[in-house]
């Protein structure tokens, strides 16, 4: 063997290790890529002038130990009320900023009559536990719903799950759990990690299917759900482009809706076009309430 075969055998393997251990690694620490926690809570409801209740949600781990869920229950006066359920998205926290579009969002849906329900997912802000998986969420999701039908007495028909980002994700998969929720709404949303992977093409040099573990595959749990459906999207989206809002409102089924804001991008859907955001969720809701309502009243006569 001469010494240019040698070095080439030298290179290929060198490679083939590089490789394979770049494979490995994105495998097992894949939730690392994702999820982007936040500890520091730096502002609260009150903070846009929301009356709320700290609340404490208990949810054991595979070790038998016992871990917290930090949510704030946003109240309104009129006990009749329906609520809404909000999943923030991967990155911060409930309000990792002072001027948190989280609060920001979850204001303008208490100014349409709706308590609020609103957690940290384990590893985010003052929740305790360990660093999220998309297994963890989902249970989190869970256990928020449980506290809404089992402590605050709401039927599953009250309750919207809305979803931001990748709080989409959760919400659809709680949504496929609770089919008998009120409806579902997600903003600024994705198909699948896959193919947000594909969207990035950062990592495309990997087999997909065998890479990723950590799936939140909205796209083909959004074509199982039998209820209302909105979708929101910002048209100047760099984080998630509107395309996947477009496929998933393609993929869902009646009754559905999609609001596309030309100028907004992934944070300030709620502020670019205020009016016409409101406008649409007023309309949204406001249609499944009344539509309920008529068959709670026909059920009763």
């Amino acid at each position: 063997m001469t010494i240019f075969e040698t070095f080439l055998k030298f290179l290929l393997i060198s490679l083939a290790t590089i490789y394979t251990s770049a494979f490995v690694l994105l495998r097992l620490l894949q939730n690392r890529l994702i999820f982007e926690p936040a500890p520091s809570v730096l502002a609260t409801p009150a903070t846009v002038n929301l009356p709320y209740q700290e609340v404490w949600l208990s949810i054991p781990n595979s070790h038998k130990q016992t871990e917290k869920i930090s949510g704030w229950w946003i109240p309104q006066t009129n006990s009749n009320s329906r609520v809404i359920l909000f999943l923030h998205g991967a990155k911060g926290n409930m309000a990792a900023r002072k001027n948190s579009y989280n609060l920001e969002r979850v204001a303008k849906l208490y100014q349409l009559g709706f308590s609020v329900f609103m957690i940290d997912y384990r590893g985010y802000g003052n929740s305790k536990g360990r660093f999220p998986t998309e297994a963890t969420v989902y249970e989190d999701a869970l256990v928020a719903w449980n506290y809404l039908t089992q402590e605050k007495n709401f039927s599953p028909e009250e309750i919207f799950i809305y979803g931001y980002s990748l709080g989409g994700a959760i919400a659809v998969n709680l949504c496929l759990q609770q089919p008998q929720a009120a409806g579902l709404i997600a903003e600024g949303c994705f198909t699948s990690i896959k193919d947000m992977a594909k969207y990035r093409r950062r990592i495309q040099i990997f087999p997909l299917n065998l890479l990723v573990t950590q799936k939140f595959d909205f796209i083909n749990k959004v074509k199982l759900l039998q209820m209302p459906v909105l979708f929101i999207h910002g048209m100047k989206d760099e984080v998630v482009p509107v395309t996947m809002s477009q496929r998933l409102f393609a993929a869902a089924a009646e009754p559905k809706k999609l609001l596309l804001i030309p100028n907004a991008g992934h944070n300030d859907l709620a502020e670019v076009d205020s009016d016409h955001y409101i406008a649409t969720l007023h309309e949204f809701l406001d249609q499944i309430v009344n539509k309920y309502s008529s068959i709670s009243q026909e059920s009763i006569h």
